[in-house]
Order: structure tokens, then sequence, then C-alpha cells
């Protein structure tokens, strides 16, 4: 065997069942090895959607996403994922060729270390024969024991050397610290007296939502998320969803009046909080998190706790006084079954005979899709749209790819949350711009036969920025297009697909709907482009 053999067969080991990538001369060796091993390879069309894909599969499966990439231009072109990855603390391996040390002119070198950390990843390197399992195992330990995105080079003189495969070193049980006694004292008394708390929980507390509800009933909060952890609490009578920028106005009025708020696992950042504005002066802030430079990097906190979610949860349970009924009143309860969806609110219809108002579409097929369902939003004007108006069944149902706020991640999400969840219906939210900047990979999505909606809310138009700059006067040219018939675009990909103008012609999609969905379905919404979506003036705060 060689390092890059052994590397592969180290990885797959671990625990790498699907690797996503784009397959040069550089990482030949090393994919084949992780094939030969038992994982799966999913060839995308570019770099980029490769890192993505891993990424969703990732946030998805709740496993470690891999990439596989060429040296020098493959890593370059999966920058945008491996920084939407970094930003959003995925456990990914990248694994990224690299020129031998001694070919100082080859014309793929670039500084592969500064790249990954000018992103926020870690960078690291497969150093030699000896060294290819620790190294690899080193890799692997920081991305999943510390939910980090780590390129690890594979440099090409390396990866040729003869090697041997050993066992890899036993990986010692790492037991997540419970909050300090003092701290689970504090918060439980501050709990016990509060009459109106609210709980916010974030991406860090995916896996403790049984400990978040006890603790809740307990102490009369209600319940909201993240827009990453969207459907966390799904189901849960108290459930306000998500809070920010994409809040509804019951959920937005029921937060700012909160005396206590808890973050549990949440960075409370300007999408979270409304710049600040849903938390209330007056009320008092804590928040739970693993890494002490999270507490209070966004937003004041009064209670810093440094802590497991989960076992901080069940601590802070144990020690309440007893039980209080809190923020969870009848009229409470009453008022969020009537009026804690978006599609609860009343609206007018600007839909016209050639275009459909986006809610309207947005609430009609979230009538018309399987309740298992996982749904990956794009960025844009549209995102609040298929995010709050399409339910899902878990947070395991909502990809959320907004850490880095790049446009054309949408496609590349899906792919990566469908073969996560083969067992639900995979639905890709897009723009029209997202769609056709990241089209290379419907390509994928079609080889590989995948039953996914495609769902794209087609303005013909930068839609957020015409929003944003065409009421003070600005010329528009730069970011609006002619119409483009997306619908035989993709059947030129062998996809079916459909134009809505009107909820008519969505019938198109019912049929595809109730089967056999034996290949990709492509819906170009037009839509009603009139008005910005409500988050847009949040979303432009502070640009």
């Amino acid at each position: 065997m060689n390092v890059a053999e052994v590397v592969g067969a180290t990885l797959a080991g671990l625990g790498a069942d699907h690797v996503f990538g784009v397959v040069g001369s550089g990482n030949f060796h090393v994919t084949n090895a992780l094939v030969a091993h038992g994982a799966r390879f999913v060839a995308t069309r570019h770099e980029g959607g490769a890192a993505t894909a891993a990424d969703a599969y990732a946030r998805v499966s709740g496993k470690a996403g891999v990439v596989t990439v060429h040296q020098g231009c493959g890593l370059t072109n999966a920058m945008t994922g491996i920084a939407e990855a970094a930003k959003s603390r995925t456990p990914m391996i990248v694994l990224a060729a690299e020129p031998a040390a001694t070919a100082l002119r080859s014309n793929f070198r670039v500084d592969q270390d500064a790249l990954a950390r000018a992103v926020g990843a870690h960078s690291d390197r497969v150093h030699g024969p000896d060294t290819a399992v620790a190294d690899t195992v080193r890799a692997w330990r920081l991305a999943v024991g510390e939910r980090r995105t780590v390129v690890l080079n594979l440099p090409l003189d390396v990866q040729a050397a003869p090697a041997s495969l050993t066992d890899p070193p036993a990986v010692p049980v790492v037991q997540p610290p419970r909050a300090s006694d003092q701290a689970v004292a504090d918060l439980a008394a501050l709990l016990a007296r509060a009459e109106r708390p609210v709980f916010i929980a974030g991406r860090g507390a995916t896996r403790a939502r049984a400990e978040l509800e006890a603790l809740a009933s307990a102490c009369g909060a209600l319940l909201a998320t993240s827009a990453a952890a969207k459907g966390l609490f799904a189901g849960n009578d108290w459930n306000l969803d998500v809070s920010g920028g994409f809040a509804t106005p019951l959920a937005a009025e029921l937060i700012t009046a909160a005396d206590v708020v808890v973050a549990w696992g949440a960075a409370l950042n300007m999408w979270t909080s409304r710049h600040g504005a849903l938390i209330a002066v007056g009320a008092t802030v804590a928040q739970i998190d693993l890494d002490p430079a999270a507490i209070g990097a966004h937003h004041r906190v009064d209670l810093g706790i440094v802590g497991d979610v989960a076992q901080s949860a069940r601590a802070v349970a144990a020690s309440l006084p007893g039980a209080t009924s809190g923020y969870r009143t009848d009229d409470v309860r009453l008022r969020v079954a009537a009026a804690g969806r978006w599609r609860d609110v009343g609206f007018a219809d600007d839909g016209d005979a050639t275009h459909i108002d986006p809610r309207t579409a947005s609430i009609a097929l979230d009538d018309l899709l399987p309740a298992e369902r996982v749904i990956a939003v794009d960025s844009g004007n549209f995102m609040g749209y298929p995010s709050m108006f399409l339910s899902v069944p878990d947070h395991r149902g909502f990809c959320f790819t907004q850490a880095f706020q790049s446009v054309g991640l949408g496609l590349a999400s899906a792919l990566g949350a469908a073969l996560a969840r083969p067992d639900r219906l995979p639905v890709a939210a897009c723009g029209d711009g997202g769609f056709l900047m990241g089209i290379s990979e419907l390509e994928t999505i079609r080889r590989l036969g995948l039953g996914m909606l495609i769902v794209i809310y087609n303005d013909d138009a930068y839609g957020a920025e015409v929003h944003h700059f065409g009421p003070h006067g600005h010329p528009l040219s730069t970011v609006v297009f002619p119409s483009t018939d997306l619908a035989a675009i993709a059947r030129g990909y062998g996809c079916a697909a459909v134009t809505v103008r009107t909820p008519a012609d969505l019938a198109s999609v019912a049929a595809w709907v109730a089967g056999p969905r034996d290949v990709p379905m492509v819906v170009d919404l037009k839509v009603a482009a009139g008005r910005p979506s409500w988050w847009l003036e949040e979303a432009f705060r502070g640009h």
C-alpha cells in the first residue's frame, strides 16, 4: 500500500461513508481507496458543489462530511462551500492533494494552509508514511470532536510513498462538560422566578430536544429556535418556530415580552435577535454554550454558562424548587395554535394572470408534499417563503446553509440532504439567480436518479438588490435579467418540469408527487415580485 491508500482506508474505518468530490490526478488514489473500503463516492460536477453537498450531508445525517479535491485549483473551486461549513462549525474533512514540497514552481502551488485559515477552517497535513494513520485520525478527531472543518493536505510525494495500514490509535471517550453547580443553581433560581421565560435553541442544542422540553415544561417556557435549528420543537404546542427576522408577528410579540431569555447552543446573532430588537432591554439573558468565546459574542448576556446543553438542562431541571406555569397560559396556547405559523397570517394575494404570489405558491406546495420531507434553501430575497411556509418534521428536515450568505448553494445542499435522508422527499428551494449559479449539480441530481422537487422562485432578478436599492432611485440594470424558460432548461437535463403562473398550474406537481418520482422535477414559479419579502429590511441592516 501507499500513503494515499492508507489515508483512504483509515477514513473509511473511522466512519466516512459518503465522499463528495471531483477527481483529478492528485486525489485519484485516495478517493479510490475510500471506495475500496466501503465509502460511497458521489461525483459532483464542481468542487464547490462537492463541498456544499458534504456540508449538507453532515448537517442532516449527523455524521462527518468528507470532500476530495485536486491540488490547487480543486481546492480554490471548493472554497465557498468550505467557508460556509467552517462558519457553521460543520464537522467535515477536506482531502486536498498538494504539490510536493520540492515542487516549488508547480503551477498548482498556492498556500493551501492560508486558504483554509482565511475562511475559518483548520489546516493539517499528512506528513509521511510513519504518521499517515495518526495524522488522519488527528484530523478526524478534530472535525468530529470539536465540530470543525479540517483541510487535510496530502502532498503528492508523500501520497506515493510506501506505507503500512495499522490500527488507528484508540480514541478516548470524552464526556462534554456539564455546567458548574453554581451556574446550575443560578439558572434554576432565575427560571423559578421568571414569569415569561423563552428558550431559544440553536444548532448546538439539536441533540437535546427531550431535555429542553422537559425543563421548559417545568418552568413554563415557550420554545423557539434559530433558523439553522428550525424544526427542533416541531409538534410541540408551545413552539414559536424561528426567532429573528423570520419570526411570525406572534412569535416576535411573545419573545419581545419575555422577562427571561435563555439561549441554548445559539449565538443570539443579529439574525436570531433582529439586531437585538427582539429581546427587551429589561429582560434577563442567559446563554449556555460549549465554547466560552461564544458567550456574549453577539448580544449582552447577564448569565453566561459553559457546558453541554443536554447535561446542563437536565441538571437545571433537577434543581428547580418546583414546577411553575410561567408563560404557558391558556390564552398563549390558543394564540400559538391560531397564529403560530406564517400561513395562518392573513395577506392580500399579489398574484395576477402571469405571476403567482410566493406565499400562495408556498402554502399550496406545503399542502401537496408528504410530511416526511427535507428542505434545503438557497439564499436570496425569496428565502423566507420556503423557510417559513413549508413545514418540516424535525430539525433534520431543514438544511439552511446560510452562515456565509452565498447565493448558489441550494441545489448542492439539497443533493447532500437527499443522500443523508433517502427516506424523505428532498426539496430544493432556490431563486432564479442561485439556481443558474449552481446548475451544474442538476446533472448530478439527475444522474443519481434522485426524486427531488426543485422549486425556483423566479423573479428574473437578484430581488434582494432590486428591493433594497430600487426605492432609492438607483439604476437596476445590473441586477435584472430577461425572462428565462427554466423549465425548458431543466427538460434538457432530463428532468420533469413545469412553469407555474397560477395555482392551477401546480396540478403537474401534484401528479409528480403521487409517483413514481423517478426523475427530478423542476418547478419554475413565475412569482409576483412587486414587494420585498418581510425579512429583507433586517437582512440589509449592518451591510
